[in-house]
């Protein structure tokens, strides 16, 4: 038998009998499970479809993404987008549509912060010029408008937060209702009719183009112009 050396000092002991329990293991706590290029696809994913419509082409592109659940049914439960398809009758664009597809869904799977993508696509122009989408919403390009449904689909999701909050929202909603309700009663009858049959008109007749966020949402409102979408003013 080979001798064991004590060189510190023996402070406690106790004697181990037969039938003693064992003594009890720590809990282990689950690892919580991130997004990585390894984690392989469920068969099912949960996931919305986006239709964007311009008037540079007759056909509407069809943009379906797909999120992935990870850690379901614990408090680190998260969703996360995981892949994304662009469908289109229009073959104009089928080749750089389909490789936007490839790198975006690559890095989803990748992990990590993907939010940058928004802002990413929405700084794309296009030489041929952009387009008034239905509201009021300038489009520099349609990479921007696909930028501005990985936007949505992220806010959707959590995954990005509305830059306003719900008193700023509810302070902007209050101010747009006396702005309209001061226009209703100045403009004629038939002007007020005309203008409720305009089914595409988001935000007030008359509105500026806010250079902030692109729409036309700029009002005078308080002495100052102040955009109803993002709250831009001018006052500061």
């Amino acid at each position: 038998m080979m001798a064991i050396k004590i060189a510190s000092k023996i402070v406690g002991y106790e004697v181990a009998k037969p039938d003693a329990p064992a003594p009890a293991e720590a809990p282990t706590t689950p690892a919580v499970e991130e997004m990585h290029e390894k984690l392989k696809r469920p068969d099912n994913l949960e996931g919305a479809t986006y239709k964007i419509k311009t008037p540079h082409s007759e056909h509407a592109l069809y943009v379906t993404i797909n999120d992935v659940v990870l850690n379901p049914g614990s408090d680190h439960e998260m969703r996360r987008p995981f892949e994304i398809f662009i469908n289109s009758k229009n073959m104009e664009h089928y080749q750089w549509i389909s490789a936007l597809t490839l790198i975006i869904s690559a890095v989803f799977r990748k992990g990590g912060d993907c939010t940058f993508l928004v802002e990413e696509l929405r700084s794309v122009f296009d030489p041929k010029g952009g387009y008034m989408k239905r509201g009021g919403r300038w489009m520099p390009s349609l990479v921007a408008e696909i930028g501005d449904v990985l936007d949505m689909h992220m806010k959707k999701i959590g995954l990005l937060k509305d830059e306003l909050d719900e008193h700023q929202q509810a302070y902007l909603a209050q101010k747009r209702a006396e702005f309209e309700q001061g226009a209703k009663s100045t403009q004629a009858p038939a002007e007020a009719d005309a203008q409720c049959d305009d089914s595409t008109a988001q935000y007030p007749e008359g509105a500026q183009l806010c250079g902030k966020c692109h729409t036309k949402a700029m009002i005078q409102m308080d002495g100052c112009l102040t955009c109803l979408n993002c709250g831009d003013s001018k006052c500061g």
